[in-house]
């Protein structure tokens, strides 16, 4: 599997092509950049058009954008009408979420990348028949534009009552809407297990989002470097390395703030995950 990194890492700090130049010194050839307006603004075509010219030149490729979770510069914290959710009940507020995804894919008329990750309704969202409705119509409309930039969209299981891995299935089926996954072993961990979740979804896995926690809060742990993981890593890369050959081990994972180095640590995680005996082996 090829090595790739989210900027998530980075996010409360602007992205810019330093930071880039240092992923790619790491060693690592691909990038999944998070749209969070204080790290990546979509809005800003300065920001978007410098981003541009470095890729252009680079050999490190944008493999996917991970849709933006706030509309603001503050992690959401400027009020609840800064939480993008295409779940949303009320049509004209849903529009303006909708239209705020849109802006984001704009991206890849300047920089192409292959994948849009898109969460199904917010932190801690809970279930509610109506909301398949909401979110088919949601999907529809962000799938069309995707594509039309080059862009297959990917969900992603989140830890909420919409998004484990048995209601991604069931929405998909329920809207026959032809999307794909993004499996993400940490909310896999938080939800139903990696094993099950990663049985479920298998066929339908074209990127992940590689971390760990305690199974109750979503921490973005260094795998096999930080303390209090509780994902068992030789089944997890196991099965990970049974997946199609282009899909790659991408790190999501949070910033440490005394972590002097941290893609030294990226560094080091990866070559723990990638020699890490299979389960019938160790």
């Amino acid at each position: 599997m090829q090595r790739a990194l989210s900027t998530h890492l980075f996010v409360n700090h602007r992205l810019t092509t330093v930071w880039l130049e240092r992923i790619w010194n790491a060693g690592i050839p691909l990038v999944e950049i998070f749209c969070a307006r204080q790290h990546l603004d979509y809005r800003d075509k300065a920001q978007i058009a410098e981003l541009g010219h470095w890729f252009r030149d680079s050999e490190l490729k944008l493999h996917s954008l991970h849709s933006p979770m706030y509309s603001d510069e503050f992690w959401g914290r400027s009020g609840p009408d800064a939480i993008i959710n295409i779940c949303e009940p009320v049509k004209i507020k849903r529009i303006q979420m909708v239209d705020e995804i849109k802006r984001a894919l704009e991206i890849a008329e300047t920089v192409p990348f292959r994948y849009l990750i898109q969460h199904l309704g917010a932190s801690g969202e809970e279930y509610d028949p109506r909301k398949i409705d909401t979110a088919f119509s949601s999907l529809e409309e962000i799938s069309v534009f995707a594509r039309q930039r080059g862009v297959e969209v990917l969900l992603e299981n989140t830890p909420n009552a919409l998004s484990s891995a048995e209601r991604l299935l069931m929405f998909l089926e329920m809207t026959h809407l032809d999307l794909n996954i993004c499996f993400d072993l940490g909310h896999a961990n938080m939800n139903e297990g990696v094993e099950p979740a990663f049985r479920a979804l298998a066929s339908r896995i074209r990127s992940t989002h590689v971390h760990d926690n305690n199974g109750v809060e979503d921490a973005h742990l260094f795998p096999l470097i930080a303390p209090g993981g509780t994902i068992g890593w030789p089944r997890a890369m196991e099965m990970l390395r049974s997946l199609a050959g282009d899909c790659p081990l991408l790190l999501e994972l949070r910033e440490v703030p005394d972590m002097a180095h941290p893609l030294d640590q990226v560094r080091e995680s990866f070559e723990r995950l990638e020699n890490v005996k299979s389960s019938h082996e160790s």
